[in-house]
């Protein structure tokens, strides 16, 4: 029984966003919610089922079937076909065919999925509401697991889902891929969504582990998906996919059983994911192509040179040139803390610190955690306030313990 539980859950997670995309492209934005009803009760009625006459052979076969009958019952019962759905498709000229068949087919489901995430980017929709539709939507978190990811509470993620839902009605979003000459802005907005989640994950101050695990495939599942068309298969995609790739390779390096972080330097390369190291290099060589540099590609040649593990000088170079060139397009506090530890890396403790004086970064429990390793050597005074300045703003207990060895180390 429990391993029949864990198998449903999975299909839950790995079925639901799939379904709920191919109905809502079928019948339309609006009646989204529908259709996360007719999903849910199809899972409902296989938990009932599965336990008392067994998992069918085929499990996935048999969801696609109950969830086809019971949407088409809806909609034929309230009459939204005939007389709402087929004469708004008609005056939109949407692209779903009126005889087309309504089916979970793969192809259906790609094309479905794909437009369902360029329609939840939709500008109109805020970064943050974006991210929880697509952990909702398109990844099939339950809202247990989306207040847990984002540090809130159920009451407030479904208030927040809700207003998104409203946007896509309101705002009249289409499931469709925007036309050819939009679709490199439009995919701007969809990558950022991408390497957003994927750090909720990577990042997190949640504890359960599994789930920032799972956050982070599911980010590389859909920038993956985006190399399936010719329109999205652009370099800055594969950037994105090699970035995440790079990271994603050192995540069981990053944490003890513990949940104690284990610093960069300390990690067991022997922990870090090959393949996907071997994948991001596969993905970087393909974001060379054509002419732009996004920040992808300087973030994502970073991660590569963090998989190489032999501490060097010309290491440190190469990636401090990156943080130069990253600050020149996109600037952001995090980014000049991480060049100014590069530079500590390449140059020294004293070079860095001139440039680290000058960030002011009061509000920044890291600031203040590179401090303290700057003046360790220097200072150990200095080095022991610094710490205890990051100790005081660190928000987490696995934070503050890693603080503390560091404050206790100057002791010995």
């Amino acid at each position: 029984m429990e391993n029949q539980q864990t198998s449903l859950k999975h299909l839950f997670q790995q079925e639901f966003s799939k379904m709920v995309a191919v109905i809502s492209r079928r019948y339309g934005l609006q009646h989204i919610e529908i259709a996360e009803d007719i999903v849910s009760e199809t899972f409902l009625q296989a938990t009932e089922t599965w336990e008392q006459k067994g998992m069918p052979p085929n499990p996935t076969a048999w969801l696609y079937t109950v969830a086809k009958q019971k949407t088409l019952y809806h909609f034929r019962r309230n009459e939204i076909y005939e007389k709402k759905v087929m004469p708004a498709i008609a005056a939109k000229e949407v692209t779903t065919v009126e005889n087309d068949d309504f089916s979970f087919s793969a192809q259906q489901i790609k094309d479905s999925q794909l437009q369902m995430l360029f329609a939840i980017c939709d500008p109109s929709i805020a970064s943050e509401a974006q991210i929880g539709l697509a952990l909702r939507i398109l990844c099939g978190f339950g809202i247990d697991e989306i207040a847990e990811a984002f540090l809130s509470n159920k009451e407030t993620i479904n208030k927040r889902l809700f207003r998104a839902k409203e946007k896509l009605r309101t705002e009249n979003i289409r499931m469709e891929l925007p036309p050819e000459r939009e679709i490199v802005n439009r995919l701007d907005n969809v990558l950022h969504i991408i390497y957003l989640l994927f750090s909720e994950g990577y990042y997190s101050q949640t504890q359960n582990q599994i789930l920032q695990k799972d956050l982070c495939v599911e980010a590389l599942r859909l920038g993956l998906m985006l190399t399936d068309y010719n329109s999205t298969n652009l370099p800055k995609t594969n950037a994105l996919i090699a970035l995440m790739c790079f990271h994603a390779s050192r995540f069981d390096a990053r944490q003890q059983q513990d949940d104690t972080v284990v610093l960069y330097e300390e990690q067991n390369e022997a922990l870090w994911d090959q393949a996907l190291i071997n994948q991001g290099q596969h993905f970087l060589a393909l974001s060379a192509q054509g002419d732009e540099v996004s920040s992808y590609h300087l973030e994502a040649r970073i991660a590569y040179w963090h998989c190489i593990k032999e501490d060097t000088p010309e290491k440190w170079e190469h990636i401090l040139q990156l943080y130069n060139e990253l600050l020149m397009i996109n600037y952001s506090p995090s980014v000049a803390l991480n060049r100014t530890f590069a530079l500590y890396k390449a140059n020294g403790a004293k070079v860095a610190l001139v440039e680290a004086e000058k960030l002011k970064l009061e509000n920044n429990h890291f600031y203040f955690l590179l401090l303290g390793e700057l003046y360790k050597d220097i200072d150990t005074q200095k080095a022991s306030m610094n710490w205890q300045k990051a100790y005081d703003l660190a928000k987490t207990p696995t934070e503050k313990q890693g603080i503390r060895e560091k404050m206790n180390s100057l002791e010995k």
